[in-house]
């Protein structure tokens, strides 16, 4: 397995299954949790954590220490779950780089839980004392989980001070959008700023993935191009504002008709339960398509894919929609961007 290049701009899919699962191997290449990482010149900005990528980064020869930032989409568990093993496991790897920083970006408190969806009684808070934690706390909560672990490789083998190394950066939405995570999540809205270093500018927006709020989209615009990241969204007039023109626009794609034929005990109530938030949240390979085209975008990546084991035709039919160039990358697959070109390299 070749590693990725030190020079230029490359996009690398890292995982490319979306949901909360420990999914055996599909047989089609679609098996790690949700990650993308964006290189530009050796330097490395992650976006999202599913399970698999810290292993994921050691395959493709992208070392922790490369990490410039770590962008968290949303805060669901298939997007979050290796964090983690980025932080504690990777961290180590920092030994001799004092005063190395890397921030983890990405949704602030929500200050109010989610709306009921169902008729169902209303359960209790699950923490009710912090039941809505942003980034900033979960990097935080998660470091302190493992604070015998730290402790004892400092005082033992002299481990750099993984506490000091990562810390969470919370996004603040612009004032003036009206967000509000239950009655307005996905105002309609201008792309802002949230990083930028001499390499990389990041921009992100809101997109729609009711009900956890916010969820964001980001940008990574280089000297040699543009990558767009969409997260977790339904069809989003915002995500299409962002990947104005974008040379590859990766953006998740659900499979309606195999979700609904895997609930098969399931009474239409519940079924329509579970089908109206996959409706609600999340964007077929057509849908995905249409936003690929009305953004201009050069290329479309379809990643997230749920089900993950959906044959190969059930992606192509983005291409009903889209006139550019299509893939559907599997697990490790790796994109170099160029003038206005997107090749992929394996």
């Amino acid at each position: 397995m070749k590693p990725v290049m030190k020079t230029g701009m490359h996009a690398v899919a890292l995982g490319t299954a979306g949901g909360p699962l420990l999914r055996p191997d599909p047989g089609t290449g679609h098996r790690r949790g949700i990650s993308t990482a964006i290189v530009v010149d050796g330097h490395a900005y992650l976006v999202d954590c599913g399970h698999g990528v810290g292993l994921g980064l050691a395959e493709i020869g992208i070392h922790p220490t490369a990490l410039r930032g770590i962008f968290i989409t949303h805060q669901h568990s298939d997007h979050v779950i290796d964090l983690n093993s980025v932080m504690v496991l990777g961290g180590l790897g920092f030994r001799g780089t004092e005063g190395r920083q890397v921030p983890v970006f990405g949704p602030g408190d929500r200050g109010v839980l989610p709306s009921m969806q169902t008729a169902a009684e209303e359960p209790e808070a699950i923490f009710p004392q912090s039941p809505t934690p942003g980034t900033n706390a979960m990097v935080n909560l998660l470091l302190r989980a493992h604070a015998t672990d730290l402790n004892d490789r400092r005082r033992d083998s002299a481990a750099p001070d993984i506490s000091d190394i990562f810390h969470g950066a919370d996004i603040e939405i612009p004032a003036g959008t009206g967000f509000h995570p239950n009655h307005n999540n996905h105002p309609d809205m201008e792309p802002f700023e949230i990083y930028a270093d001499r390499h990389v500018k990041i921009s992100a927006i809101l997109v729609q993935h009711q009900p956890i709020a916010p969820a964001f989209a980001f940008r990574f615009d280089s000297r040699y191009g543009s990558v767009v990241v969409s997260g977790d969204t339904a069809p989003s007039a915002n995500l299409a504002r962002l990947s104005q023109g974008c040379d590859l626009l990766f953006h998740e794609a659900i499979d309606l008709e195999a979700i609904a034929r895997s609930y098969p005990h399931a009474s239409s109530s519940e079924l329509e339960a579970s089908m109206g938030h996959h409706r609600r949240a999340h964007t077929t390979a057509e849908d995905a398509g249409r936003i690929a085209q009305r953004a201009g975008a050069r290329n479309l990546a379809l990643h997230h894919l749920v089900p993950a084991g959906s044959g190969m035709e059930v992606w192509q039919r983005a291409s009903k929609q889209f006139s550019g160039g299509l893939f559907v990358p599997r697990d490790l697959d790796i994109f170099h961007i160029a003038s206005g070109t997107v090749t992929q390299v394996r």
